[in-house]
């Protein structure tokens, strides 16, 4: 059996899922899976973990201001949600 050297660990939870958190300031919200990032062991959840973030004025947002983000949470504070 070949070993899985340098390869980031597997997990249940993929993009897509449904997932509850667990522990955290956002305990019991529910969210779709945007995006899992395996060498961290984080996941991005739709409508948890939302920071607002300041942006400097660009060419194509002249005006800059505010926006609010989802910030990646550990994948151990989440649980796969049947349905």
């Amino acid at each position: 059996m070949a070993a899985r050297k340098n390869l980031p660990p597997k997990f249940k939870i993929k993009k897509g899922d449904t997932v509850k958190v667990i522990t955290g300031d956002d305990k019991g919200k529910v969210g779709e899976v945007l995006k899992v990032i395996p060498k961290e062991a984080k996941v991005i959840v739709k409508g948890v973990n939302v920071v607002k973030k300041a942006v400097k004025p660009t060419e194509a947002n002249p005006k800059g201001g505010f926006e609010y983000i989802e910030k990646p949470i550990h994948i151990s504070n989440v649980k796969k949600v049947e349905g």
